[in-house]
């Protein structure tokens, strides 16, 4: 079998190639990005850091950052720390997803109020400007969130448990969306002050297969406004915001490029709609991300997960607009040699 992986990309990374996708123009060369990698990977990609991961402060950040680097990737994905929606555990069985139906501590009036909300003012944004100390000349970092508006209103409220809500007091409903909404909204607003952060990301899953899991009408009700005010928050400093969000979005497309203002749009699903497709319907208006499906990396033969990844580096090569990714992420079971195929599509030996 023909590997892929040659060692680090000795090019430097230049944070404006991505910039220049997220404007929908032509980078200089083609670009790669990823949501997150996963621990594994980072250990191959950038083996001299991981020695060192269980015994030196924040080395699990620079091992990150150091392996989006080795990779080829001019930026690497960080998060807030002390920024957060506790619920209570759900039980995970092993090869079995996760029931959105447990785990919720919301459930009326009273329980809202005792609920302990946490203060954006109080996380560790310093964390920020602490790592892009270390981030590697050209490259910037892409701040997520601890889940999204909806993510984490599922999770407090249990999924059916929202959608009642909703029907039986819309007022309650409001106001759990609010506390969230305007606290996610207050920890993007702290972090695109740091210097290192090049631009933001709006992760939070809306869909299923189907459609989204919520109506349109009360996407927007409860959902839309507090993106709106998230993407806002980044484009008053200049900063791009990319929605990650999986699931049948098409109903609400219009929205996410016209009303909430996204600069790209990452995840998607061969079993929804090819990346082929959505880059062809929606590149116009707004960057479109990875898009090589996870499943297709999984069990397809590595040559040809790179041959699929480079007719789409080849597709958008004169358009611009797009970077190479996979559909959603890099979770464990995604084998390196497929991974390292996909990515040789635009790295070469760069």
């Amino acid at each position: 079998m023909k590997s892929y992986w040659k060692g680090a990309v000795k090019a430097e990374p230049d944070f404006g190639n991505l910039l220049k996708v997220l404007r929908r123009e032509r980078p200089s060369r083609p670009t790669l990005f990823e949501f997150f990698l996963n621990d594994t990977l980072h250990a191959a990609l950038a083996p001299e850091i991981a020695v060192k991961a269980s015994h030196v402060s924040c080395a699990n950040d620079i091992l990150r950052v150091t392996a989006y680097r080795n990779a080829g990737y001019d930026y690497a994905v960080a998060n807030v720390p002390g920024m957060g929606f506790p619920t209570r555990e759900r039980e995970h069985k092993h090869g079995q997803t996760i029931s959105q139906n447990e785990g919720f501590v919301i459930t009326d009036r009273k329980s809202f109020d005792a609920y302990q909300w946490p203060d954006p003012e109080m996380a560790d944004y310093a964390f920020l400007d602490k790592l892009g100390e270390v981030v590697p000349k050209g490259m910037k970092l892409g701040v997520g969130g601890p889940g999204g508006v909806l993510e984490n209103v599922t999770s407090l409220l249990g999924y059916e448990n929202m959608c009642f809500m909703i029907a039986d007091d819309p007022g309650l409903a409001g106001d759990v969306f609010e506390a969230v909404g305007t606290r996610l909204v207050k920890m993007y607003r702290n972090a695109v002050k740091s210097k290192s952060v090049g631009f933001i990301i709006g992760n939070d899953d809306w869909g299923f297969k189907s459609q989204t899991m919520l109506a349109p009408e009360q996407m927007r009700a409860y959902v839309f406004p507090w993106h709106k005010q998230i993407v806002e928050a980044a484009h008053e400093v200049g900063t791009p915001a990319i929605l990650h969000s999986c699931g049948n979005l098409h109903n609400v497309m219009d929205d996410v490029i016209d009303t909430l203002k996204y600069d790209g749009k990452h995840s998607f699903e061969d079993t929804i709609q090819p990346v082929e497709q959505a880059y062809e319907r929606y590149g116009k208006r707004i960057a479109i991300l990875g898009g090589i499906d996870v499943d297709f990396i999984c069990r397809s033969d590595p040559a040809a997960v790179h041959e699929r990844a480079k007719a789409m580096v080849e597709r958008a090569g004169n358009l611009g607009g797009y970077a190479l990714g996979s559909g959603n992420s890099i979770p464990s079971y995604v084998s390196h040699e497929g991974y390292f195929a996909m990515i040789a599509a635009a790295v070469g030996e760069r």
